[in-house]
């Protein structure tokens, strides 16, 4: 990457150079006093790789913040009573638009599809409920939705360079009989 950010700045510095020969400047008076004026040379600067290791937790957490707000309206929204639904669904899917049309580079590509795949399986299940759908199919785009979210952590992790650990087995309570 850094070989390919030095090739632009070469091809740039070089096009420069030979557009700048091609002004309709005159040349400079006969006069003897007259001092050449001194062209200001472009200010060339090099935009950061927002994938860089040292930039990619910022832009992480733009399309976290999105998901965030999304999940917390979410939550309101499944604790509420079917006629209820209708401003939660618009709310969610106001949300989900504004993360469609988030700009995010490329690294965070899978992740973003992820996210919207996550908030459509939500927003679509709670159409389905509120529509009255059969429970087998609500509890289908509920369990679809925990994978989509999963899916988003594991690659928000991946993105990030986090290690995944499974979680701990935490052992179920027996009772031990009394002697």
């Amino acid at each position: 990457m850094k070989k390919h950010s030095q090739l632009i700045t070469a091809i740039t510095l070089v096009l420069v150079v030979l557009l700048s020969a091609c002004g309709n400047t005159p040349p400079p008076a006969a006069d003897s006093t007259s001092v050449p004026s001194a062209t200001a040379a472009p200010t060339i600067t090099n935009t950061p790789d927002p994938c860089a290791p040292e930039n990619i937790e910022a832009e992480v957490m733009k399309v976290q913040k999105i998901m965030r707000e999304f999940d917390d309206a979410a939550t309101l929204a499944v604790n509420l009573p079917q006629e209820g639904l209708a401003d939660a669904i618009a709310d969610l899917q106001r949300i989900r638009r504004e993360a469609e049309e988030q700009v995010i580079p490329p690294c965070l590509g899978s992740l973003k599809t992820y996210q919207i795949s996550h908030m459509n399986t939500v927003i679509n299940t709670l159409l389905a409920f509120m529509r009255g759908a059969d429970q087998q199919l609500v509890d289908q785009g509920i369990a679809l939705a925990r994978q989509q979210h999963d899916q988003y952590l594991i690659e928000l992790a991946t993105v990030l360079g986090l290690t995944i650990e499974p979680a701990a087995v935490v052992p179920t309570a027996t009772e031990t009989p009394t002697p």
